[in-house]
Formats: structure tokens, C-alpha cells, sequence
């Protein structure tokens, strides 16, 4: 079905519900509903086939969705924080399209050569302008969204309603938040977590709270001012998050729930965030744009026995994302396409009515029996907790031996002078590549180099030792966290060299 639905049947439950809060902005399921209605209207007028937005979100992004579902065209957030010329280059991509931009984004956009409206001038047209509501066929296209692009150009992922529809009733059941449950979103808009937080807790009955540009204290404030019971973070935000609380501990008696997610996050910061917070049911998610988001989910239970676990195999669960949620099938596969068993590790394949595998201006990529490749190297252990070990791109060969960065880089972290780190592999005359860990020490400390290395030795085989390890004060990473690899093995090449 297509996903305007799901704001449909929201506002026809409760249309008084408070479904939207963004700075000044509060907005019922009705309201919400109406404005939509309105907002389909301004696109239809329009012509546009598309519509691309350039903002930070708020309640601009779940009015977007649903007056794009309704106009059935479908809507590409963008990263706002791209050049102008990065912004161009992607809606040069899109058809005909519609780009509603932020005030502080017009000029940026401006030489587009588009039609360009600004997103306060939608919502004023939205209120006046004839409604329009037309059901898109469940196939049809509802969502755009480009990688990030860390390794390659980025590539437009194509969401359709049943992809995202399936994601959504497949794990969340409808109404079925407390009226009290407030959800506090903080993630990017052109980040798929967004998109899924905007249609899930809407089909749940939870209050969204945005907070469009992350500050960590402003954070732990809207948690207590606006009686937030779940949040999702990405990991550069659990780490500023605990960074407040330890300077400034702060009680937060409604927060019921904390998913974290969008790329690995340390294990030291897991069990501190968890000594910090005690009351908290921590959610590690994993999933990719492909997938309409999670596909795995390591739930507060499974968090509360693996940190007390005396088995080895319970306790490692910890840094595992968990089981697979409703509805998606995986795999781990061997090189030559065979499936392997508990405690094998290959590549993971996913297979799911959520899950899309389908790029503009490639197609599918799905196999001949449903299965999308994720690129992820990956094992199942026996009770089917599924463990990511990094991108399979990311895989040093050094003298003909192939290793993983993760396995380094989970050793590297224990470290009690070990904040941060990142494991790469830059190219080496002699060995083809060579292990560089850049870390970033803990506050105070001084690490030194041989000793980190001396640590990883103890733990590993020595062909996993870094040959070189180097400080930074932080790590290059994306707006959700993903360590930006590819900088890193540039630096360390030219270096080499």
C-alpha cells in the first residue's frame, strides 16, 4: 500500500494527537494530515515529477513524505551540507524536480535551474492551495535517497511504498505507543533512519520531537522538557551524549529507550553508556539504505545479559547487532556463492519484502532468487546473533593475507588509553599494504605507539600488528558516523610514497 496511509489511518484513530514538534511548530495528526492534503496540491500545480529538499529537517521532513506520497511522486532529501556544485550535480539526477529548500540553503540552490520554492513559503501555500490525494500504486518509487558515497560516487537508492510499508508494519504494531510516548529525533533527513523514524513512530502514536542541528546538552534538555520515553542516536552522538552525562549527571526518568546505530560503535562506549543510564533499554540496529532501514535489532534484554554474562559466548553478544527483525531472511556466503554456517564469516545477503536493491540509473541488483548483497563481511553464531566485521572493501591484504580492520580495530579500543580508532590498509611497495591505526587517545592520556602495538600483538597473530600507529584528535567521519576510510588511506599513501 502506499505509505500516506499510514498518515491516514493515524489521523483517523486520534486526529488530536500531537504528532509533530519542531521549535515552534507542534502539529496534530489532523493538522498534519490537512497540511499534506494541501502540500500534494502545491506539487501537482507544480508539474514537478520529483521533489528534492535541502534542509535540516523538522516537520518539514514527514510533511514532504506524505504530501509527496500524495501527489505520488517521490522525494529525495539531500545532505545539505554538500557544496553547491555537490547539490547540483544530485538533482541534476532527479526528474523534473520540485526542490524545496531551507531559508539558509535558496542561495545554494538557486543556480540549480530548477523550480526552487522556499520551505516556509510551501507551508504557507499548503494551507491555502487545493487538495490533492492520489494513491501511488504500492511499486511505484516513494522515496529517493544517494549513498553517502565514502568509497565511490553516491548512488540514488530507490525505495518503493511496499518497501517502505513493509518495514513499518513489520515491526512496528499500529497504536501501540502510550499516550505519553514521546520520540525525540535527531538524525539527518537525507539519512534513512529519518525516514523510517517519521513514518514508524507516526504509525506507533508517538510524539516526534525534532531536534534539527545536534548539540548534545540541548539533547539531554528536550529528553527532560519534553518527557522523551525513546530516542536514536548515531554513534558520534552516544559519544558526546555520554560525554555531558559524565561531566554533568543528569536524571532522566522518561527516557524508556536509546536505539543507536548507522555504523559500529565501540564497546567501551556501549558498557559506559549503560552504567550511565541503568534504567535505559538500549537498541543496537543495523540496517542500510537498501533495506527501508533495520534489518537486525540487538534488544535491551539482550544488552542486559550479554554485560553481566559469565558464558563467552552470551557476553560477545554485546558487540553483535543483534537478530534479524520480521520478515527478512539472511546468509552468509563464501566467495564462490556458497552458503556457510554458524561461525563462518563471509559476505551477509538479505532477502525481504523491505528490502529494495534497486538504484536509478543501474537497476536491480537483487540475484535470481530475491537475495541483495550488502557488502558487509559478516557471521551468524549459533543462536543466530548476527556480527558485522566492517565493509568488505575495507579488507587489508597485506602480503597476500586478508584482514579485517574490525578485528584490529575491537582489540585496539579496550585499550584503557584508547578513546577512538580506525584500522587502514594504504598501499606499501613491498607488502602491497601496509595495518595503520589512527587513534584517538582517551582524554588525558598519552598513548604510546609501541605499546599499542605491543597490546594488539598480545591478542592477535603478529601479521595483525599495525605497522604504524598515529594520533589525531578525531576521526574523519560522515554527519552519522561512518569513519571516512577512504581520507585516511589517501593520507597514509601519499605518505608512504
Amino acid at each position: 500500500m502506499s505509505f500516506s496511509l499510514l498518515l491516514e489511518m493515524a489521523s483517523s484513530s486520534d486526529p488530536d494527537r500531537t504528532a509533530v514538534v519542531s521549535g515552534d511548530i507542534r502539529l496534530t495528526t489532523e493538522e498534519l494530515s490537512a497540511l499534506a492534503d494541501g502540500g500534494a496540491g502545491v506539487i501537482a500545480a507544480s508539474g514537478a515529477q520529483h521533489v528534492a529538499y535541502v534542509g535540516t529537517g523538522g516537520a518539514m521532513l514527514p510533511l514532504l513524505l506524505f504530501s509527496a506520497a500524495r501527489a505520488a511522486v517521490a522525494l529525495t532529501p539531500l545532505n545539505y551540507r554538500l557544496s553547491g556544485d555537490g547539490l547540483r550535480e544530485l538533482i541534476d539526477r532527479l526528474p523534473t524536480p520540485l526542490v524545496v529548500a531551507d531559508a539558509e540553503y535558496l542561495d545554494v540552490v538557486a543556480g540549480a535551474g530548477k523550480l526552487v520554492i522556499a520551505a516556509d513559503e510551501f507551508v504557507e501555500a499548503a494551507r491555502t492551495a487545493e487538495p490533492a490525494s492520489e494513491f501511488a500504486d504500492p511499486d511505484e518509487i516513494a522515496v529517493v535517497l544517494f549513498t553517502s558515497g565514502t568509497t565511490s560516487r553516491p548512488k540514488a537508492v530507490e525505495l518503493t511504498h511496499n518497501n517502505l510499508t513493509s518495514y513499518v508494519t513489520g515491526t512496528v504494531e499500529f497504536g501501540s505507543a502510550s499516550p505519553d510516548d514521546a520520540a525525540l529525533i535527531c538524525v539527518p533527513p537525507y539519512h534513512i533512519a529519518g525516514v523510517s523514524a517519521a513514518l514508524s513512530n507516526l504509525y506507533a502514536g508517538r510524539k516526534m520531537v525534532y531536534l534539527n542541528k545536534f548539540d548534545p546538552s540541548e539533547w539531554v534538555r528536550l529528553v527532560a522538557d519534553e518527557g522523551i520515553t525513546t530516542a536514536t542516536v548515531v554513534p558520534t552522538m552516544l559519544d558526546r551524549i555520554v560525554s555531558v552525562l559524565e561531566r554533568d549527571p543528569t536524571d532522566l526518568p522518561t527516557l524508556r529507550n536509546l536505539a543507536y546505530g548507522g555504523s559500529k560503535v565501540a564497546l567501551p562506549l556501549v558498557r559506559k553508556a549503560l552504567e550511565l543510564l541503568p534504567s535505559v533499554g538500549f537498541v543496537n540496529a543495523y540496517g542500510l539504505t537498501e533495506t527501508s532501514s533495520s534489518i537486525a535489532v540487538l534488544t535491551p534484554d539482550d544488552h542486559r545479559e550479554a554485560l553481566t554474562a559469565a558464558d563467552h559466548a552470551v557476553a560477545r553478544r554485546l558487540g553483535s547487532v543483534g537478530q534479524p527483525v520480521p520478515g527478512v531472511e539472511v546468509q552468509i556466503r563464501a566467495d564462490d556463492g556458497t552458503v556457510l554456517g554458524a561461525g563462518e564469516t563471509g559476505e551477509l545477503f538479505v532477502r525481504g519484502e523491505q528490502v529494495s536493491g534497486r538504484y536509478a540509473e543501474i537497476g536491480s541488483v537483487l540475484d535470481a532468487e530475491g537475495w541483495f548483497p550488502t557488502k558487509d563481511v559478516a557471521m551468524l553464531d549459533e543462536s543466530g546473533y548476527l556480527f558485522i566485521g566492517g565493509r568488505s572493501d575495507d579488507t587489508i591484504i597485506r602480503g597476500g593475507e586478508n584482514i579485517a580492520p574490525a578485528e584490529i580495530e575491537d582489540v585496539l579500543v579496550e585499550h584503557p588509553h584508547v578513546h577512538l580508532c580506525a584500522v587502514v590498509g594504504p598501499e606499501d611497495p613491498e607488502w602491497g599494504q601496509i595495518i595503520v591505526a589512527v587513534v584517538v587517545p582517551a582524554k588525558g592520556a598519552n598513548p604510546d605507539p609501541d605499546e599499542l602495538r605491543e597490546y594488539v600483538r598480545k591478542s592477535l597473530r603478529g601479521s595483525r600488528t599495525p605497522d604504524r600507529v598515529v594520533f589525531r584528535e578525531e576521526l574523519p567521519t560522515t554527519p552519522t558516523g561512518k569513519v571516512l576510510r577512504r581520507e585516511l588511506v589517501a593520507e597514509f599513501t601519499r605518505s608512504t610514497a
